[in-house]
């Protein structure tokens, strides 16, 4: 068998830990060949090598046959190896033009050559059914847009073997959609694809094989289409993985958020909230589906005291908290896991022990008289590592060095620790694998079970389904229409968010069914 890659016996190790151990990679040519792992085990290290970004400390890469020494993602160009990173690496202020040729501008005259390089770039969207405007401001177009971006900029570069890492982890449903779409197309069109991913259903739709990565070793290598979800989710994590969460009778008690009339306007002076009303009760989970960027991101920044509230009314437990300071809402009782970890959940640069008392560092047990008692805080970040499986070399360890996984759960056991009434939960999974999912999933539901009120964003149906017991959609900065998971499913939800009504029900800008 000749295979366009192989990375043979790959061993890598960082201070304090393998994070590849002995591991074997062999692509085929014109393949889609997934690369499955928790977070952590070690699935974009071995990317990161073959992409020349990391030295392994032992074994070969073998890229057609010839062994080769990747010692700079230049050198992994001129291979013709491409890699589409999970954070994309764009500039906000250029064109879609100028950032795929940053770096390779082609030049006419001692001048950059726009017009040539806008033509290339507009004949190859057009190749591989992209459909990016070339002029566009990166700025200007949506997430999944800029996806298409990042791999228009390998395309452009030559590349026929391209890794995707963690491809979805932004996108919508629908985004999701087209993607597989285009990388279908790619490998028709003779490109061979790595996908790292911990997604399954993803893994199912689109991968011809698929290796099997656990804490840094090759588990197996197998063929997509004669395996299942269940059987990789054991590979993946070692144990068997329940992929739904056991409910007890939806039993809602009082009223802990109400939320009257609140209109709420973004950065631009758009009102992207408007006249919104919800409530969330104590022991339920309320679901918020909607496509993003339609004011899921404003209504949690005006709970929790990140942005204005224009008008309307917030209150906890009949207290109003409209416009109140970030620390008062957060003595109030509500707690907050925010859609972006690294931006509003973690100082990256600060050790995970501090980490987890950034809400609570100035009172007792953890202050007294404005002096902090470091020996209480490690002795409480040690215990939340402990009960909340954070898998991190020790406290002092900065956060920033934690996998994605492993950060996510830190901020989830500082928040739930704290015991509040209202816990806000925005995207809580993002970007995690079907182990760290499971592990949060449960955390929530025992605490919907202990009486507490949360509200759920998450633009994951499945999760929207399987955790909510009322689903509230928003469509344009309303809630449009309120549903319960046993009354409807993914595609309906899906219509709803893009403001379809339901036959025989009203969509209006209150709560409905309420």
């Amino acid at each position: 068998m000749s295979y366009v890659i192989e990375m043979r016996h790959i061993r890598k190790e960082f201070p304090g830990i393998v994070a590849n151990d002995d591991i074997t990679l062999q692509v085929k040519q014109g393949e889609i060949h997934a690369l499955l792992g928790e977070n952590g085990a070690g699935k974009s290290t071995l990317m990161n090598i073959l992409f020349g970004l990391y030295q392994p400390d032992a074994g070969e890469i073998v890229v057609k046959g010839r062994p080769v020494k990747i010692t700079s993602p230049n050198v992994a160009g001129e291979l013709g190896i491409g890699m589409v990173h999970q954070h994309f690496m764009l500039v906000d202020k250029f064109t879609v033009t100028e950032n795929i040729i940053l770096g390779a501008e082609p030049r006419s005259g001692g001048r950059i050559d726009i017009k040539t390089a806008r033509e290339k770039v507009r004949a190859l969207s057009e190749q591989y059914g992209l459909n990016v405007d070339p002029d566009k401001k990166i700025r200007d177009i949506s997430v999944g847009m800029q996806q298409r971006v990042e791999i228009l900029k390998t395309l452009y570069r030559g590349a026929d073997i391209l890794i995707f890492d963690e491809p979805t982890a932004v996108l919508t449903p629908h985004e999701i959609r087209e993607l597989i779409k285009i990388m279908k197309r790619l490998v028709q069109e003779g490109k061979s694809i790595i996908l790292i991913t911990h997604k399954l259903k993803e893994i199912m739709a689109v991968a011809d094989r698929c290796t099997v990565i656990r804490r840094g070793k090759a588990i197996a290598t197998v063929n997509v289409a004669e395996t299942n979800p269940t059987e990789l989710a054991s590979m993946m994590v070692g144990r068997d993985v329940a992929f739904t969460v056991n409910e007890e009778p939806y039993q809602p008690k009082e009223e802990v958020l109400k939320i009257v009339d609140l209109t709420v306007i973004d950065n631009r002076r758009v009102k992207v909230v408007d006249r919104l009303n919800l409530t969330v009760k104590a022991g339920e989970i309320v679901g918020i589906a909607g496509v993003d960027g339609n004011g899921q991101t404003e209504l949690i920044e005006a709970i929790t005291g990140l942005r204005k509230a224009e008008s309307g009314k917030i209150f906890l437990k009949n207290i109003d908290i409209t416009n109140k300071p970030v620390r008062k809402i957060i003595e109030l009782g509500v707690g907050h896991i925010p859609e972006d970890r690294h931006k509003h959940g973690l100082v990256l640069d600060f050790s995970i022990g501090d980490n987890m008392v950034l809400e609570t560092y100035y009172r007792p047990p953890f202050a007294r008289a404005g002096i902090m008692n470091h020996d209480k805080v490690r002795e409480h970040a040690r215990r939340l590592i402990g009960d909340y499986d954070v898998r991190t070399p020790s406290i002092d360890t900065p956060a920033r060095a934690l996998s994605g996984g492993n950060q996510q759960k830190a901020i989830i056991a500082r928040e739930i620790d704290r015991d509040p009434d209202l816990l806000i939960a925005s995207q809580p999974t993002r970007g995690l694998d079907i182990g760290a999912i499971e592990f949060i999933h449960k955390r929530l539901i025992e605490q919907r079970k202990k009486g507490k009120a949360i509200l759920l964003i998450s633009l994951e149906l499945d999760e929207i389904m399987n955790l909510s017991d009322r689903i509230a959609v928003i469509y344009n900065g309303k809630i449009i229409d309120m549903v319960k998971p046993s009354e409807t499913n993914e595609d309906e939800l899906g219509l709803l968010m893009t403001g379809h009504k339901r036959k025989g029900g009203a969509s209006h800008g209150n709560e409905a069914g309420e």
